[in-house]
């Protein structure tokens, strides 16, 4: 066990403590290997289109997104499945290396094919940072310091929601779009030397096992295929997509519960255990928050919104993830059980809200209208925001020693999963609901209105789920 936990935090469990000159190394170690994977992500989304437009390529453009988030998914469940005797320090190391290698290629990409390879290196080792980011909290933090740490993650997506288009932007013309790839490539390699000092060497305590290759296989495939169905216009082929992925993720739970190689930690596919109930809660919060990638979209469309405006307004549904982070990360106890009841329901309100106030027929951009919507997206957010830390203090304290890389790492994984399934979802509906045919204001008004209604549905679901997470250890 690590020295570092040894810190005297009886009188201070003020985040702010995260800081202390004892934690402050392995603070900017863990929150600098979140920062990587969440800038990035944001700034890939904003050059993107500058990259076809340059090197061409404009048929493999969604594989961009898409081979970055199933293989972002891969590097999370490596932390787990390692190979033995492998330390989480190493892992680290190897997880920037492997960051950086990969935005060198995407920098130095000559077509659209070695792009995509560089895309899928980039998310492999942003995956693993991601879920080391957890994976590290027990050893580096006092136990009343894991939701503050917890609650600096969020805060640093959401502060990258802002920073990574902003930056992103100023590479977007021409081929400047490979200097965007190139800025994070030296903090990377400095994270992978400091490493060996900042980061505490910490005992390999997992059960001996072999490498769970079929649920692997079946997770991943699950990934790629709905990940796929966000990006393909065909609505036939969008619904077999997911089809064949909610098949993919029903029989990889249903082995996993049969087999003796686990890919996630004892009792987390059975309903009747709190730490299933956990992932659940997390995975449909996360389906119900992607449905604002549409919200720029009717902005501009139905309330007449200039498309930069649009862009930093949505942008407050994660400052009131981050916001509400913060405002709740004392808490323990029933008071952090609460908070991630009343943060279910004020995400699922707040989505369902959007009906009446962003579902309307507004070009001249009245207040009246666009106030409250503007509110109910801040209050997206801040539900999420709300609960998210005390879940993952609740996954981490839930588990033994032996299985708590799984569950830190299937954090991650439940995360990416509940973002795409989320958002293939919100395409089906919009596209049954009109939003290309007949497209225009009422095909924006009646897409609008079924994606708020349909998407707050998952919502119940997590409300239903976090109803029972009184009694799951805080």
């Amino acid at each position: 066990m690590s020295s570092i936990q040894n810190a005297d935090t009886s009188h201070s469990t003020s985040i702010f403590t995260l800081f202390s000159p004892q934690l402050l190394p392995a603070t900017l170690m863990l929150g600098g290997g979140v920062v990587l994977y969440a800038v990035e992500s944001y700034i890939t989304a904003t050059i993107a289109p500058s990259v076809v437009r340059d090197i061409g390529g404009l048929e493999l453009f969604s594989w961009m997104t898409t081979l970055f988030v199933a293989a972002g998914v891969l590097g999370s469940i490596t932390v787990a499945t390692r190979p033995r005797g492998i330390g989480l320090r190493a892992v680290y190391i190897a997880a920037a290396l492997i960051f950086g290698a990969g935005n060198l290629i995407c920098a130095m990409a000559p077509t659209i094919e070695v792009v995509l390879a560089g895309r899928a290196v980039q998310g492999f080792g942003a995956g693993m940072l991601g879920a080391l980011g957890y994976a590290f909290i027990r050893f580096v933090y006092p136990e009343p310091l894991w939701r503050k740490a917890s609650t600096l993650y969020a805060a640093i997506w959401g502060v990258a929601t802002v920073l990574g288009p902003t930056l992103g932007g100023l590479f977007s013309q021409g081929s400047a779009w490979r200097e965007a790839f190139v800025i994070l490539v030296p903090l990377a390699c400095l994270m992978a030397l400091s490493a060996r000092w900042l980061l505490p060497r910490v005992e390999d305590d997992r059960a001996q096992q072999k490498t769970p290759f079929l649920q692997i296989a079946l997770l991943l495939g699950a990934v790629l295929l709905v990940s796929l169905a966000g990006t393909t216009g065909n609505m036939s082929s969008k619904i077999i997509l997911i089809a064949i992925s909610i098949a993919s993720v029903s029989a990889m739970l249903t082995v996993e519960r049969k087999s003796a190689s686990r890919l996630l930690p004892q009792g987390a596919v059975m309903l009747s255990r709190p730490i299933s109930r956990l992932y659940l809660t997390m995975f449909t919060m996360m389906m119900v928050l992607t449905s604002d990638i549409y919200i720029p979209y009717f902005l501009q469309t139905l309330h007449g919104v200039a498309p930069l405006v649009s862009g930093y307004l949505v942008a407050l549904v994660a400052l009131g993830w981050t916001f509400a982070a913060f405002l709740s990360a004392p808490f323990s106890g029933k008071r952090a059980s609460a908070a991630i009841i009343v943060g279910c329901i004020l995400e699922a309100a707040a989505t369902a809200s959007l009906i009446p106030f962003l579902a309307r027929d507004n070009p001249s951009g009245d207040l009246v209208l666009l106030g409250p919507a503007i509110v109910a997206m801040f209050l997206m957010g801040f539900g999420v925001g709300l609960g998210w830390a005390h879940l993952v203090t609740k996954v981490i304290g839930l588990v033994g020693p032996a299985e708590q890389d799984k569950a830190s790492a299937a954090i991650s994984t439940v995360q990416s999963l509940g973002g795409a399934f989320g958002s293939s979802l919100a395409g089906v509906i919009v596209n049954g609901a009109g939003l290309a045919d007949p497209g225009g204001v009422s095909g924006g008004l009646s897409a609008a209105t079924w994606l708020y209604a349909l998407m707050a549905l998952p919502g119940l679901v997590a409300i239903a789920m976090s109803l029972t997470l009184k009694r799951a250890s805080a």
